[in-house]
Formats: C-alpha cells, structure tokens, sequence
C-alpha cells in the first residue's frame, strides 16, 4: 500500500499567499468545489490529482478546506495528543439510522424469527467476524473451510485456522461480559485469548510490549513505515488513560457507535502488544458497543466489510495520521462499513424470514415434526449431497450434544434422512428417495 503523501502546512500557504488563496472565493465554481470535497472529505493525497477549476494550485484549495474544517473541528485531548474530528451530516444520518430505524425495523425483523432463528444468527454473525478479522491478519483459509472448521468443532490444523478458533471464542466471550468495564486486566485477558498459539514468543501471549522495535509497516518494502507507536514506557500510562476514557460517559458525550470506533482507532495507534493489536482493536470495539446497549452488533459482522475494502482500512488509518490526527477519515470509513454490514443483515434476516415460512410449511404437511427438525430438514435438502456430523447441528443451532442426536436421529427414524456409521461416529445424508415428498 502506497504512504499518502503528507498534506502541506496551512501555515506556510497562508502566510505566502493569503490574498491568492482567499480571493479565490469570490469564483462560484471553487465555492462549490469546497463545498463539495469537504462534503466528501477529501485527503490532500486525493485532491492533489484532482481536476482544479481554471488549474488552481491544489495547495490554496487545500488550505480553503483546512481553514473551513478548522472552524468545525471537536478536539479530542488524550494523554497529551489532540485529535480532530468532524461529525459530517452523512455520519449523522448514519448513526441515526444506528440508533432507530434500524434498531426498530429489524428487532421487529428478529422477533419474526423463533428463538432458535436468532441464536443461530447469532452463532453465524459471531463465527463470519472471527473469521474476516484473523483474515485481515493473514490468516491463509477460504470462509468455507473456516467456518465447517468451526461448525464441525474440528481441531486446527494449522495457525490461520488457530487464530480463526481464538477469534470465535474471544467473541462468544465478549458477548457474556456485556456488563464488565474495560480495564487494563481484562484488554490484557482478551489478547491473551485472541492470541493463544498464535504469537512468533508465547511470553508474548496477554502482555503489553516490553521494545521499541515494532513498527507498522509494508511487509515487502521494508522502507514504507506506516506508523511509529509509542514508547513501550508509556504503554502502562496510554492504557489507563483508554480505560478511564472508555468508561467515562459523564465529563462529554461522544456517541457510543463514534467512541467505540475512537477506541478501535487507539489500540492502533497505543499499538500496545507485539502483535494481535489489530484483533484486539475489533473486539474492544464490538464489546464496548455491546455493553453500551447496541445489540445489533451481536448480528453484524463489520469486518467482513472491512476485509472486502483492506486497503481503504489501512487507508483509513494513514489518512488519519498524516493529516494532523484528523480522526474524521477513520470514523467515516466506519461508519460506511457499519452501514454495508447492516444491509446485509437486512438481506439476511429477510431471506431467513422465507426459509421459516417454509419450514412451518413443512411442519403442517408432516407429523411428529417440530421446526427446529424442520429447518435441519431443509438444509439437508439445500445440499443432498453433504455429510452432516451431530457436532455440525449442535454449532449451527446452538443446542447440546443430546438434542442435536435426538434431532437426526427421529428424522432418520421418519425416513427423511439415513445414518451411516464411519469408524466410532454416525454421519447423517438425505435420504434421496424422498428428496420429492420433501421438496
């Protein structure tokens, strides 16, 4: 990934060229454009390729947007540093969308959905996260051989597939501890968790970052350093100071969906661990939004958006940097990935709306048949030619051991399904000959 190049200092234009850059609004069509690429917030690596009205340096539009955005900058103090930020009116929007429309529409969607229905979203939604995030981490693996990894409750193979289980456990965990604050014991205990057997040092395994020679970086131009983190000293200090800032809801409101992205961009930035910072980051944000009531999030998987825009991510975080600490690019790519991620579980929940209503079609043509059987029923008719395990249903459908074996085995007793025996276990296929009674 290319380094954006660092913005000109405002200072210097202005104090060179004040009459030029200022005289510059009296054209209509430099008005607009300000108006327009701040709308779009645009990074000086973007708008110095940008077509510019009558060819105007790109530097005096640069200090016109600075000068407006200065004017409505919210400065984040921490431990010393100065953030910037802006809340756009398409963030607002957004985060409107967060707080009620959304949260309404689909908590009406859910409740559609039986019991058994919205946990086994929840189960999947956990599951995608753990994986998107270990991959954004390099984990080599497809989703599919992931998740039946996971479903299957298989033993990892390798170590993308370790940091993939550690992630789905780690979120299971953070869903539990919903009424916990974030203190430095417990960011310690989830990066232990996130990270087991997974690190070059297993000392390193749930323990702050003890050198000064981690550096953020391109893997393959050892030159291209994208961020310097702070003195391994200080470690102790930052991360006290995100714990009382990550508690403290009383001194100024920040919304929680923004803040919980704030402390996302932290962990970043503290980058307080050898490695595992960028998965520890994600489920401090997941957890912090989680125990600030916003129970969508236990049903999205944002990184899976984040995965699909790698780049813009780690653009996110350099544009940031580069521009004075400006953490509005971080939030708004967020917020855009938040967004995305919500639709998709709108698309989600629609379509599993169908599947149920065929499932209760299926009950009332059969006997002796409740609809958790019927929804395992229709996924072995989605794939006739699948094998399925008992530990594949006890994951998906979140039910114990004893359940999911009742479950197969009364549709293998009904006919619907047929069991094989492979070595100590039962394997479970549709039965063909009645892949048309069920269809």
């Amino acid at each position: 990934m290319k380094i954006p190049k660092n913005p000109p200092k405002i200072k210097e234009i202005l104090d060179k060229h004040h009459s030029k850059v200022f005289s510059l609004l009296e054209n209509a069509q430099i008005r607009d454009i300000i108006t327009k690429y701040n709308k779009e917030y645009v990074h000086w690596e973007q708008l110095r390729y940008k077509k510019i009205p009558n060819d105007e340096k790109p530097e005096y539009i640069w200090a016109l947007l600075k000068v407006f955005r200065n004017q409505q900058y919210k400065m984040l103090k921490f431990n010393g540093w100065n953030f910037p930020l802006i809340l756009l009116d398409d963030s607002l929007r957004k985060l409107h969308l967060f707080d009620k429309g959304a949260a309404g529409h689909l908590e009406t969607g859910l409740e559609s959905l039986n019991t058994e229905g919205r946990d086994r979203y929840i189960i999947s939604s956990l599951m995608e996260e753990a994986i998107a995030s270990s991959q954004l981490e390099g984990a080599a693996t497809t989703r599919k051989l992931a998740k039946e990894m996971l479903k299957l409750r298989k033993k990892p193979r390798d170590y993308s597939e370790k940091m993939i289980l550690n992630g789905y456990s780690t979120m299971q965990k953070i869903v539990r501890m919903k009424d916990k604050k974030i203190t430095p014991e417990i960011i310690l205990e989830l990066h232990k968790e996130i990270t087991q057997d997974t690190l070059k040092d297993k000392k390193d395994e749930g323990l702050f970052r003890d050198n000064n020679e981690i550096v953020v970086g391109d893997p393959v131009i050892a030159e291209n350093i994208y961020h310097r983190p702070p003195d391994c000293k200080k470690i102790q200090t930052l991360i006290d100071e995100f714990c009382k800032f990550a508690s403290d809801d009383t001194h100024e409101f920040i919304h929680p969906v923004i803040k919980g992205i704030i402390l996302h961009f932290l962990i970043g930035y503290i980058h307080p661990f050898n490695d595992g910072n960028g998965r520890t980051a994600r489920t401090i944000f997941y957890w912090y939004v989680l125990t600030r009531g916003y129970w969508l999030f236990e049903f999205m998987s944002v990184s899976r958006i984040l995965l699909r825009s790698k780049t813009n991510y780690g653009l996110a975080y350099l544009y940031t940097e580069t521009d004075d600490n400006d953490l509005t690019y971080f939030i708004n790519f967020n917020l855009s990935a938040i967004e995305e991620a919500l639709h998709e579980m709108e698309k989600y929940i629609s379509r599993k709306q169908k599947e149920q209503i065929e499932a209760m079609k299926l009950v009332q043509g059969m006997k002796d048949i409740n609809l958790r059987q019927a929804s395992i029923l229709k996924e072995f008719i989605k794939d006739p030619e699948k094998n399925f395990v008992i530990s594949e249903i006890m994951s998906t459908y979140g039910v114990a051991y004893d359940t999911s074996r009742n479950d197969l085995f009364h549709l293998e007793k009904l006919g619907y399904i047929k069991k094989i025996k492979v070595k100590n276990k039962y394997v479970f296929k549709l039965a063909k000959k009645n892949i048309e009674d069920l269809s």
